[in-house]
């Protein structure tokens, strides 16, 4: 039975989510059609660009993000609180960077007293534009609309451009968020289209280690906020935090997890998992090797959701469901299963 989008995005669940979003009959979404021989390469910069800006708009922050040929992946969390600290004013400021505000914001804004009734259905349509601003398919759908018709209107066609709506997955707990996040960085070595993530163009991954590289001739602790990429989610300067407005786990850490799991999927390299990285995963109850094997199958082994067993079955269940098709995913990525 199809879940719908309202019933997968559960914020009370998670604030966390996977997103991945394919072209139709998987045309060129960047790079070059060897078919036609056009180059397509620029859209990628269409992605990160209207990523970072709609980021800057929703109260939707970047965890991670690959933009690849045909499809591209971003994982997004969603600040609810910082949403709800938004003044009436800021609220319609950020809308109308997207939309039309309409009559009632017109006479607002050009400082036109409103009447009783005027300013209870204005507050009502703020509110309503405050909800839709932590809305993940609200956030999608500026994505993907723009995109498709700038595309569009690139190839000179009319029709659809994506595949569909995006997929989306929500991520339960730090696991299933860490390692999904390290096979979206890890996507174009994992397609063989560059063997470092120095040369993986357009994903998260290079932009921090690009900063991780400047904060270092710079003298400055890499691990702090604002010596890391302003438009993604800045990683904690601890492996674990309650903080929502940081990922759970060290900079450092992080990129050596990513650089040792990279080396260990390569197809003409056998890699393995050094030591350090063993006492991260051990320190997140994550099985080293079965881990490898997630980022490898990581979208045969994960479709709905990811995440412990107990918490995959408190999801399901809230739609529903009785199996649980992902707990083989499970049983690779966590040692202990409870």
């Amino acid at each position: 039975m199809t879940i719908s989008r309202q019933r997968q995005v559960d914020l009370n669940s998670t604030p966390y989510y996977h997103c991945i979003v394919r072209c139709v009959r998987q045309s060129f979404l960047c790079g070059k059609d060897t078919n036609t021989g056009r180059n397509f390469e620029h859209r990628r910069g269409w992605i990160v660009e209207r990523l970072k800006m709609l980021s800057q708009i929703f109260a939707i922050n970047i965890c991670a993000y690959s933009v690849m040929s045909n499809h591209y992946h971003v994982i997004l969390h969603v600040n609810t609180a910082v949403a709800t600290m938004w003044s009436l004013d800021e609220v319609i400021d950020r809308w109308c960077l997207l939309f039309h505000g309409g009559d009632l914001v017109a006479k607002r804004q050009s400082q036109i007293p409103l009447n009783q009734d005027e300013e209870e259905a204005l507050i009502l349509l703020v509110e309503k534009w405050r909800s839709q601003l932590i809305d993940i398919s609200w956030f999608m759908r500026c994505m993907n609309e723009k995109i498709a018709r700038d595309a569009n209107a690139e190839d000179e066609c009319k029709g659809r451009f994506w595949e569909g709506r995006f997929k989306s997955q929500a991520l339960l707990d730090i696991n299933a968020l860490l390692s999904c996040m390290v096979y979206v960085d890890l996507n174009p070595i994992r397609a063989g289209i560059t063997n470092n993530l120095e040369h993986s163009d357009f994903t998260s991954i290079q932009e921090r280690l690009a900063a991780y590289a400047q904060a270092t001739l710079d003298n400055v602790n890499p691990n702090e906020s604002a010596h890391q990429p302003k438009d993604l989610v800045p990683f904690s300067d601890v492996l674990s935090t309650d903080d929502a407005t940081t990922l759970p786990m060290t900079l450092p850490s992080y990129l050596s997890l990513v650089d040792a799991t990279g080396r260990a999927i390569r197809s003409d390299k056998v890699g393995y998992i050094p030591d350090e990285i063993t006492s991260i995963l051990d320190q997140l109850n994550m099985n080293p090797f079965g881990f490898i094997n997630v980022i490898k199958n990581y979208t045969q082994l994960f479709s709905l959701a990811s995440g412990s067993p107990i918490k995959l079955k408190k999801f399901i269940q809230q739609f529903g469901g009785k199996r649980i098709k992902t707990l083989k995913g499970c049983h690779l990525l966590y040692k202990k299963i409870a």
